[in-house]
């Protein structure tokens, strides 16, 4: 029996949660300082949206060369939702389980980063001293963080689904 094109996109984003997971694991080990390195972050939105072309793609070439823009978002997003809600539970589970000071820790590195930024775009004293009082408030590692910035990661993704969607359509027109 054929896999369909939902199976597909859904073992694609299991390999690409593993694939998140293992680099997030792999950096936890190796230095946590690469955590909050604006290159890395970069990279795995490459990642993420390789993995969503080319489960719409795959979807594609499953239909004969033929998909239309709703199953080719759909496909893209299906992978890039599965994947990206397993990286935040490895997440969720090394840094508030595992080694909440790890988060701890990076917590402090983001606002010496945002320092840096902020100094670098000559933003006055005052204000600099005022985000950054507001900005060590917040724990970007808890739970509802990390779930929120899923959902606003997952929203950024569709908006990229869309436009991989209207690329990577094909619409058969012999049957209309």
């Amino acid at each position: 029996m054929e896999p369909t094109n939902k199976s597909n996109s859904i073992n694609l984003g299991l390999y690409l949660g593993a694939t998140l997971a293992a680099v997030i694991v792999l950096i936890y080990a190796i230095n946590l300082d690469l955590m909050v390195e604006w290159w890395l972050s970069v990279a795995l939105l490459v990642i993420v949206i390789a993995f969503g072309v080319v489960s719409a793609k795959r979807a594609k070439n499953n239909n004969g060369g033929f998909l239309s823009f709703k199953e080719a978002f759909v496909n893209y997003f299906i992978t890039i939702a599965v994947g990206t809600a397993i990286s935040v539970v490895v997440g969720v589970v090394i840094f508030n389980f595992v080694d909440p000071e790890a988060a701890t820790h990076l917590n402090e590195q983001i606002l010496l980063k945002s320092k840096q930024m902020m100094e670098g775009f000559g933003m006055p004293e005052d204000a600099m001293a005022a985000a950054l009082d507001e900005a060590s408030k917040k724990n970007n590692y808890s739970v509802g963080s990390q779930l929120q910035s899923y959902v606003f990661s997952l929203a950024l993704y569709a908006v990229i689904g869309l436009i991989v969607a209207l690329i990577v359509k094909k619409t058969n027109t012999s049957e209309a």
